[in-house]
């Protein structure tokens, strides 16, 4: 019988040693067994995560240390596992969906070269987010946090020879590490705050310094745990591509379709939700950070649902849907409606890897076609890729029974009954993003698979159903993507999350909608008669007559938007900003160091004057070595002159 402190450790294990044997072995063993070892090994811990998970619902719980890393002082840094009811969640999510990538993977990337070094990338990616999401304590946190950003880095530049895949791995790398730096600051107070790194500790500790303050600037005293906070979704923004750091995601689509799936869907985006769901009890104690990761969610979740009703690039509109999506979840997490977040956030997982995966079925068919406008008449080529990318984009537009509404729904409610500065803006940014979402979903779906094709004559003979490794994942992903909503009832206003999550009583929106709660088909028949429901349906219509019935009009409207349009389709220029910013401002101070630092001040001051000082020195002093008896006696008489006269004006 296996023990469950053995089980924690196979969950994460496993797919590090699957990464592992395909990494270093992968010519060896071949490419079958390649992606057999690593589908094996992810398989393996997504039955030991649903154990855990069965295990964890009868209250059984564990917080613990494995070993402990590094002793300074009092302080231990060590590597522990937090197995409580958010952990297991998360890990079945991140397992499941990962699951479903690997066996994706086989299909979508038979013909590439670099088979086996995928596999392995993703396996490790696999074990990076199950270290983050099972530690207990910052330390772990942190490793797990920066292993994800490192093999999204690989995953996101694997076609190394595209330099447009370079540039976003790069950018993805860079943007993080701006985030990464205030988590980072953060951390470090926690630590000088608390004397600690293990959650249980600070969570114990963090009333007693609510009311402490730390001045950042002489004379302007903060909350400190304010600052702890904000620090800390500063590292989310980043990992969670929120507003105004959201910009490497888009340029993410890159890598290979199945990377978008993993990365945006279930596991690396989701880090900063986590993040902050994790530390309910600490952002609990500051109503100005809640305000901060409100306002911040709504702008994302509005701003960057318009940009994806511009995009023709089919993984470039999921792509902005999903940073919608998490703007969505980042104003639940600020309406401290932490568990609506996560339930989003599992919800999502489930039909956003059903679109972005589809979109690749289509891009496989299509011989890596992506442009929505040379696409149309899909669905009698594909009928499951079809009927999955309906289910999946009635799920993401909030359509009851789908589960995309039974946790958007929840999000809007808690906006609505939020009382922190900026919950009315994050009310209408949310409310509005409903008929966004719907609009460029099933404008997405029109435009692929309804209509006439408007693909090459070649493309259309051979269009086809992909093969049952790429089909049957996404019938396994639509599964959830209709029944998960359901549980909104124990999960949302239930007692599933018990301690993992805190939501004071000074934040009651969870709390007053679960008093409304009648039970699922109440909570439908209600949803139907509501705003966003309706607006959901406003939406469907509106993409179906631009695009269906009236499908000239969708251009007229852009030239009739104008410079509003092009700002959007720009993605609101803070590409060109920060390229000119950071990128070119970047360069001029690398610029000027090389040219005026380097080769003027050190080469030219220190390393060449210095050369030319010795040069003229020893020039001078070669004239009174000439080798003249009379030369050297006159010297001798100026310098005992010289001497005297010093001497004398001494005395």
């Amino acid at each position: 019988m296996i023990s469950a402190k053995t089980l924690y450790l196979i969950v994460p294990l496993a797919p590090l040693a699957g990464a592992i044997i395909a990494g270093l072995w992968g010519r060896s063993i071949g490419r079958a067994n390649a992606h057999r070892v690593t589908i094996l090994s992810v398989l393996v811990s997504f039955v030991a995560s649903c154990v855990i998970f069965a295990d964890v619902l009868n209250g059984n719980t564990w917080n613990g240390s494995v070993y402990t890393w590094v002793t300074s002082g009092e302080t231990r840094l060590e590597i522990g596992f937090l197995v409580d009811r958010l952990s297991a969640l998360m890990m079945i999510v991140v397992t499941f969906v990962s699951l479903m990538v690997h066996i994706y993977t086989i299909g979508y990337m038979a013909e590439d070269p670099g088979y086996q070094r995928f596999f392995s990338y993703i396996s490790l990616f696999t074990f990076s987010m199950l270290m983050l999401v099972t530690a207990n304590n910052f330390l772990q946190l942190f490793f797990g946090w920066e292993a994800v950003g490192l093999v999204s880095y690989l995953l996101i530049g694997f076609w190394y020879t595209r330099p447009t895949a370079i540039y976003a791995n790069l950018k993805a790398f860079l943007v993080n590490r701006v985030g990464d730096f205030g988590f980072l600051l953060g951390i470090a107070l926690v630590l000088a705050a608390f004397g600690t790194l293990d959650y249980v500790q600070v969570f114990a500790q963090a009333p007693a310094i609510a009311g402490s303050t730390i001045e950042v600037f002489p004379g302007t005293p903060w909350l400190l745990i304010t600052l702890i906070c904000i620090c800390l979704f500063v590292g989310a923004m980043g990992k969670s591509a929120q507003f105004p750091l959201h910009v490497w995601l888009p340029d993410s689509m890159e890598g290979p379709t199945p990377i978008s799936a993993l990365i945006h869907a279930a596991t690396m985006v989701t880090a900063g939700i986590f993040l902050v769901a994790r530390m309910s009890p600490l952002f609990e104690l500051s109503d100005t950070a809640l305000s901060v990761v409100l306002v911040i969610g709504a702008i994302t979740a509005l701003s960057m649902g318009l940009v994806a009703l511009t995009q023709f690039d089919i993984k470039r509109v999921v792509a902005y849907s999903t940073l919608s999506q998490l703007g969505y979840m980042t104003v639940a997490l600020g309406a401290s409606a932490y568990s609506a977040a996560i339930f989003h956030l599992a919800t999502h997982a489930f039909f956003k890897a059903v679109l972005f995966l589809c979109a690749g079925s289509v891009i496989i068919a299509l011989h890596h076609e992506q442009d929505m406008r040379r696409m149309g008449g899909l669905r009698r080529y594909m009928p499951i890729t079809y009927w999955t990318m309906v289910i999946g984009a009635l799920a993401s537009a909030g359509i009851p029974p789908f589960a995309g509404f039974f946790s958007k729904d929840a999000i809007i409610e808690a906006a609505h009954l939020a009382n922190v500065p900026g919950a009315g803006f994050a009310y209408f940014c949310v409310l509005a993003c409903v008929f966004v979402t719907a609009t460029y979903t099933f404008r997405l779906l029109f435009m692929a698979f309804h209509g006439a094709p408007r693909m090459d004559a070649h493309a259309r003979e051979h269009l086809r159903e992909t093969p049952w490794v790429v089909t049957l994942p996404l019938v396994l992903l639509a599964i959830p993507s209709i029944f998960s909503g359901w549980y909104v009832g124990s999960v949302v206003f239930g007692e599933y999350f018990g301690a993992s999550i805190v939501a004071g009583a000074g934040h009651p929106a969870v709390a007053t909608m679960a008093e409304e709660y009648h039970g699922l088909w109440a909570y439908m028949a209600h949803g139907m008669s509501a705003a966003p429901f309706w607006l959901a349906l406003a939406g469907i219509a509106t993409a179906w007559y631009l695009y269906i019935a009236r499908p000239d009009l969708p251009k007229a409207v852009a030239g009739r938007f104008g410079v509003l349009y092009a700002i959007v389709e720009r993605k609101y220029g803070f590409d060109e900003l920060y390229s000119w910013l950071f990128a070119s401002g970047a360069r001029a101070v690398g610029t000027g160091l090389w040219k005026g630092g380097d080769q003027r001040v050190i080469d030219g001051v220190f390393i060449n004057g210095s050369a030319r000082l010795v040069g003229w020195t020893a020039s001078v002093v070669r004239l009174f070595q000439s080798g003249l008896i009379y030369q050297y006696a006159f010297t001798m008489i100026i310098g005992v002159f010289v001497l005297l006269s010093l001497w004398f004006a001494r005395a």
